[in-house]
């Protein structure tokens, strides 16, 4: 019995990469996706004040390697229960 079809980390990572929070979104993390696309918005605001060129990158590349660890996670928790 499987919890639905497999993700592709690589996928979620892609997604996070053109739009933050979007890799979450598809892995199924609704609440997660719209508060890291809120943080990027106030990061995209800071840069105003410098701060927001060092901690919107940051919350980019976290988010895409969040997005993929996930992914993995969650297929590798849908194939033992299928075991």
């Amino acid at each position: 019995m499987s919890n639905g079809p497999l993700k592709s980390p690589g996928l979620a990572a892609v997604l996070s990469a053109l739009w933050c929070g979007l890799g979450q979104i598809y892995n199924g993390q609704i609440g997660k996706g719209i508060a890291f696309m809120i943080i990027q918005f106030i990061n995209a605001l800071l840069m105003f004040i410098i701060i927001g060129f060092i901690t919107y990158p940051l919350m980019w590349i976290w988010g895409m390697v969040d997005a993929y660890r996930q992914a993995e996670q969650m297929n590798i928790r849908s194939t033992a229960v299928d075991d």
